[in-house]
């Protein structure tokens, strides 16, 4: 995929991993580079084109994809963590929050944009996911059912797009230096390194990608990962 001139759609992108992915994508030379925001501030630079948008009500993403119909790289980085167990939450409802963002929010975002990357030749959809998305670690135990959801959403709508020439990636960080992460005690990716291996993956064509320490669990995944199940069950346990 190349990235120089081309038109870019960047979900979550005020701040934290959105704002970093608009900036790497501004400094390879993308043309355009749409900023789907809740509250849209006005960029620094005048590639960046701010656009309201809330994944998690339809009616936002569908006048965003009637007002971005020239994008040809898709990069769907919206979502939410409330920091909750499946069992044993405070708030019962949380799970439904982030699983009609982090799921049905992001599949919203694919249906619009799927017919206009075809109109412009196929493209790419970029899917910000987690190492969490195979495994679960059971005080955020509804985050992690929602991104595992996710994961399935993305190999499912790799399937569906192959015919178009649609380039569909997944991208498993583990933990990365945002706001959402700022309470977990464990070394993180800098965002601007996560966007620089996302950057990497669209320019190889590779479709599953495990930054930083990620792939070090992928690998134990692939070798045990019931050992791998039970490691991370260890690490945060539900309160009882």
């Amino acid at each position: 995929m190349q990235i120089e001139g081309s038109v870019v759609f960047v979900s979550g992108a005020n701040r934290g991993i959105g704002r970093a992915l608009a900036d790497a994508f501004v400094r390879a030379g993308a043309s355009r580079v749409y900023a789907g925001m809740r509250n849209p501030e006005r960029a620094g630079d005048s590639r960046v084109v701010p656009i309201k948008l809330d994944i998690s009500d339809d009616a936002t993403v569908q006048t965003a994809a009637s007002q971005c119909t020239d994008v040809q790289i898709l990069v769907n980085n919206a979502g939410i963590l409330l920091a909750q167990p499946l069992i044993g939450a405070a708030d019962p409802l949380a799970v439904e929050s982030e699983m009609r963002t982090n799921f049905f929010g992001t599949l919203h975002m694919i249906r619009a944009f799927a017919p206009i990357l075809k109109t412009n030749g196929g493209g790419a959809i970029v899917n910000l996911l987690s190492i969490l998305s195979r495994v679960s670690m059971p005080h955020i135990g509804s985050y992690c059912a929602s991104k595992a959801a996710l994961y399935s959403l993305t190999q499912g709508v790799r399937a569906e797009l192959a015919r178009q020439g649609t380039l569909v990636i997944g991208v498993l960080p583990a933990f990365v230096d945002t706001d959402m992460a700022k309470r977990v005690p464990v070394p993180k990716l800098s965002p601007d390194e996560l966007a620089e291996t996302v950057l990497g993956a669209l320019r190889d064509g590779t479709e599953d990608v495990y930054p930083g320490a990620a792939a070090d669990v992928a690998t134990q995944l692939q070798r045990d990962p019931k050992a791998v199940e039970k490691q991370f069950a260890s690490m945060f346990r539900a309160p009882s």
